[in-house]
């Protein structure tokens, strides 16, 4: 018997096992058709008087239940569609949970937030203990919260464990799960689960299994609740994002009343985040993350990339050390760099401690040792760029010198030997001009420290083959970086849209605003870094050098440099002083004009309105074809807080792009 294309069911004797399987999907997740199938089901259940048991077990090996269709979720705008989308589980979980016989979810492979939800609704549980077995609710990662009774339903059953695996989102093993109480038996993984599951509702039928379920203490929740907001705020650096902060209200409130009443709070609370543009924001960034994970997905259809067995590195600078680092420990490619003998003794010292520091953080495959093995280093175009299959280049950033080395290089490399720029600033067409075969040529822009910044940005140059592109995504799966594709354009796409965030910032001072103020302002909006204290570390003779090479003038940092401050790091003196307060002796060097009080909210648009600016202009110049290439780029390259899911669709989510542009960059907003 069918109820829908979801759910089979099938009567052996006074048992009932369900299969469910969501048609065209690789997960089962909470779809339309699936919720409606589950309420048919639910009435027959419920008509059945001959049921003494029932058994759920999905029909894909591997994935139990996923848990909601996140598009649902980001869709709902009113109050009232969400009560009565929240509702439909609310309602489904307690006539599951309220069958006269008992009920056992048999669990194969990801059992996550709403399918955790629904098998805590069951009776019992059963699982296969294997590597694919995880068990969680992973949705405060997600800018939202366990909805349908995850927050009232788990710390019912494993007490205030609870609390810390549903806040930090934490996905669990089988074994682990089994042993604070989630499940009440483990199959072996070669194991029949089916028919583990059968004689286990035997025996909570037959009443061998009593499935005795102990009363948790909550009066501590209150203490627990206060250690757990700080820590909250100790994570999110002091903000009160809704999705965890209404969690834990729902677990605090919630677990002080019977479970009908509990489920009421969480209700009310799911509803509020789910309705916040953090939520909604952080649910893009996951979307985000999920399509840049893999970089295939990027490639032409039908691609197949070259094997890339040597690489080698012009350059064994700080950039070129870093991209040899993350070569070294991802790949077993051979890497040969190029440099000055100073450097190459400096570079290999500093190659050596940063993989000292990631073994000791258990993140080497190998031992140092073995890794050094595959790296070489020379001073001279030897033998081994004869057979190179990508060449990556990293010197020091200047057209001249870069200009001789693709000359030299040219002449040494095969011609299908990638070529690739780190540059950050130098056009690729003034590079290309001195590169044989310019089809094989682009960037390949890392961002620094390389083996902690997981963004790359790859850019096309006129004469860019769409094999290169493809052979560098290949690569960048390899080394386990996140791509977005660009055409070469000043800046790029990060350092594009982000200079406003500097710039702005200087004219915010200019304006009469404190330092401080200016920099608050950001790390309140979420940023990692304010704009003026990021300017002092990065060097501000950097930052200046950087305005003037466009042609802008910039009187502040003028004057700043003039006065010898390069910033903390650099020469000791800058913005900052080492104990973290404003140096009182650079006030006097703020070009000081018209002066304009702002408040945070105000100056945080403004950045945003001239972020989102220059990222329309890359759209309508065809620099890039994608808005979610500028969010990628900004949220893992730049440091945008996450659960805003980006400028471009913070933009969206906010109204500032139909008021800009009288259109949002995204279709569903």
């Amino acid at each position: 018997m069918k109820k829908g294309n979801v759910f089979r069911v099938e009567k052996e004797d006074s048992v009932r096992v369900i299969t469910f399987d969501v048609p065209g999907k690789n997960m089962n997740t909470w779809t339309q058709e699936a919720i409606d199938g589950f309420y048919d089901l639910l009435s027959e259940l419920e008509s059945d008087l001959d049921a003494r048991g029932v058994i759920f077990i999905s029909g894909k090996p591997g994935n139990f239940h996923a848990g909601a269709d996140l598009n649902l979720l980001t869709r709902m705008k009113e109050r009232s569609e969400a009560e009565r989308a929240l509702a439909v589980f609310h309602t489904a979980f307690k006539r599951l949970s309220s069958l006269p016989c008992p009920t056992l979810a048999a669990i194969d492979g990801h059992c996550l937030g709403g399918g955790l939800e629904f098998a805590l609704a069951c009776s019992a549980r059963i699982a296969r203990e294997s590597e694919k077995t995880l068990l969680g609710f992973p949705e405060c990662t997600l800018g939202i919260f366990p909805g349908s009774g995850g927050t009232q339903r788990l710390p019912r059953l494993i007490g205030l464990k609870a609390v810390e695996l549903i806040l930090k989102g934490e996905v669990l093993p089988a074994a682990k799960a089994y042993e604070l109480g989630m499940i009440d038996r483990l199959v072996p993984e070669e194991g029949d689960l089916l028919k583990e599951a059968k004689r286990f509702l035997e025996e909570i039928i037959s009443g061998r299994e009593k499935l005795l379920r102990k009363d948790h203490d909550f009066s501590q929740m209150d203490k627990v609740a206060e250690m757990a907001r700080k820590e909250i705020l100790k994570t999110t650096r002091g903000r009160e994002i809704p999705g965890p902060m209404l969690a834990l209200k729902s677990m605090q409130e919630g677990l002080k009343g019977s479970l009908e009443q509990g489920l009421e709070v969480e209700k009310n609370n799911f509803i509020e985040v789910i309705l916040s543009n953090q939520a909604k924001g952080s649910i893009h960034t996951f979307f985000l993350k999920t399509m840049s994970d893999k970089p295939a997905n990027m490639m032409s259809k039908g691609f197949e990339p070259k094997a890339i067995n040597k690489v080698c590195i012009l350059g064994f600078g700080t950039m070129g050390r870093g991209i040899a680092i993350d070569i070294l420990r991802r790949t077993q490619a051979r890497v040969i760099a190029k440099d000055v003998p100073q450097a190459l003794e400096k570079g290999k010292e500093f190659v050596n401690q940063i993989l000292d520091g990631l073994a000791e953080k258990g993140k080497l495959k190998e031992p140092r040792e073995e890794i050094l093995k595959h790296l070489d280093l020379t001073s001279e175009y030897t033998d081994d760029f004869s057979d190179a299959d990508l060449v990556l280049e990293a010197v020091i950033e200047d057209a001249k010198v870069k200009a001789k080395v693709y000359e030299d290089l040219s002449n040494v490399v095969r011609e299908d030997c990638i070529l690739a720029t780190n540059t950050s600033s130098i056009p690729l067409g003034t590079l290309a001009k001195h590169v044989k075969g310019t089809e094989r040529f682009a960037g390949m822009h890392f961002f620094s420290p390389v083996w902690l910044m997981q963004l790359v940005e790859i850019v096309k140059g006129e004469a860019t083959a769409s094999n290169t592109v493809d052979n560098l995504l290949h690569f960048s799966s390899l080394i386990r970086k996140r791509p977005i594709i660009c055409k070469d354009n000043p800046g790029f796409v990060v350092n594009a849209v982000i200079f406003p965030y500097f710039m702005d910032a200087l004219h915010f001072l200019e304006k009469g605003n404190p330092i401080e103020k200016v920099d608050e302002a950001f790390t309140q909006f979420g940023m990692p870094v304010g704009p003026i204290k990021l300017i002092d570390e990065v060097g501000i003779d950097i930052s200046y050098q950087v305005i003037a090479g466009r042609g802008l003038e910039q009187d502040t940092l003028k004057n700043v440099v003039r006065a010898g401050r390069f910033g903390l790091k650099k020469s000791g003196k800058g913005f900052y002083l080492k104990d973290g307060r404003v140096d009182p002796e650079v006030l006097p060097l703020i070009a000081v004009k018209q002066k304009r009080e702002m408040s945070a909210v105000e100056m945080q648009i403004k950045v945003l309105e001239d972020m989102v600016r220059v990222g329309k202009d890359l759209l309508d110049r065809g620099v890039l074809e994608d808005p979610r290439m500028i969010d990628i780029g900004l949220i893992w390259g730049a440091g945008f807080p996450p659960d805003r899911g980006g400028p471009m669709k913070w933009a969206d989510l906010i109204g500032l792009s139909r008021k800009l542009f009288g259109k949002t960059f995204y279709p569903d907003e």
